[in-house]
């Protein structure tokens, strides 16, 4: 119970309208997972409700980290507070478009018909899909200008909230890319809709693999999208990895900071790599289930910049990769740890 106390209070201190936006994604996920099996009507060979239920995890689980981010700011506090609360007003608003849509058994993206559900959802999008990608700008401005932690956990959030804008800027550049050619598609309803793009390249939507729905026969801006996105959980679990690590009287040299911080800096770099490569397989239009030897060839010099930098950095003298741990006294000389220190 102590435990559980301690975690309640920590809680508390989150932004919390992020943290009621969390909630409400969690619960429209929950709902939409059920209504997956209650309601038989599909899309494209899809349940409607499939959407809503990846858009609520998705979105929760990033709102959940927001919220648990934007109180540890030392600088503009008040300024990450407010573009928090824009965000989650915001997701809110397209989530609930999308979930809009899938109740009425119709497309929500790309949709240009002119009945009422089409329009509403468009001007939804219309108001709520720029405020996601400046609030997301604006906030990995503030995590530049400071320090949020250890030097490892800063740049974990930098890089994190970084992939995140770019994940966001190339869904958009991606999607423009796409849907040159408009086409038509039938709903749930049997209405016959027109669609004026399309998440897959150089093949329509629809021949999507399971539970995902990433095409297998073209590419697919869902795939760095999604990637992007969710980088920062990514590197977040890298850095708990390293820190639990040096706790171990074997693993004693990752205890100083620059050895973490230079090893969370080679796995963002190749999370980075592996992010870039997947956007240009999208746009050519590669199924990511179907790489070329152009293709593999990037992804291995990823992985092998990757594996040499980190062993250039576990190669390094101790002197040089080590220093002393952080003295409880704050003695000047010594490592400096905690936010804003």
């Amino acid at each position: 119970m102590p435990v559980l106390r301690r975690i309640g209070l920590a809680v508390r201190t989150w932004h919390r309208p992020l943290l009621v936006h969390a909630a409400l994604m969690f619960a429209l996920a929950a709902f939409a997972a059920v209504a997956v099996f209650a309601d038989d009507r599909r899309l494209l060979g899809e349940p409607v409700w499939a959407k809503p239920m990846k858009f609520g995890v998705a979105m929760g689980v990033y709102s959940l980290t927001l919220a648990w981010l934007l109180p540890r700011l030392t600088k503009g506090r008040r300024t990450g507070w407010w573009f928090g609360t824009l965000f989650a007003v915001a997701g809110v608003l397209d989530v609930g478009a999308v979930a809009w849509a899938a109740a009425h058994g119709t497309f929500s993206h790309f949709n240009r018909n002119t009945d009422d559900v089409a329009r509403t959802v468009q001007t939804i999008f219309s108001f709520g899909i720029m405020p996601l990608l400046v609030a997301t700008l604006v906030i990995a401005i503030l995590l530049l200008v400071q320090r949020t932690g250890d030097p490892a956990l800063t740049r974990a959030l930098r890089a994190g909230i970084g992939l995140a804008f770019a994940s966001m800027v190339v869904a958009l550049w991606l999607s423009t890319a796409s849907g040159k050619q408009p086409r038509t598609e039938v709903d749930a309803n049997g209405t016959v809709v027109s669609l004026g793009g399309a998440h897959g390249i150089g093949d329509p939507d629809g021949h999507g693999m399971a539970l995902t729905n990433w095409s297998t026969t073209g590419g697919d801006l869902r795939v760095p999208h999604f990637v992007g996105l969710h980088a920062i959980q990514v590197l977040l679990a890298v850095t708990a990895a390293l820190s639990l690590l040096a706790k171990r009287g074997d693993r004693a040299w990752l205890r100083g900071e620059r050895a973490r911080a230079r090893l969370v800096g080679v796995a963002a770099a190749g999370y980075a790599g592996v992010f870039v490569v997947l956007s240009w397989q999208a746009w050519r239009g590669q199924s990511v289930l179907h790489p070329d030897t152009a293709t593999l060839a990037a992804f291995a010099a990823v992985a092998v910049l990757t594996v040499l930098g980190a062993a250039i950095v576990v190669g390094r003298p101790p002197s040089a990769r080590s220093e002393p741990a952080a003295h409880p006294t704050g003695r000047p000389g010594l490592a400096r740890t905690g936010p804003g220190r």
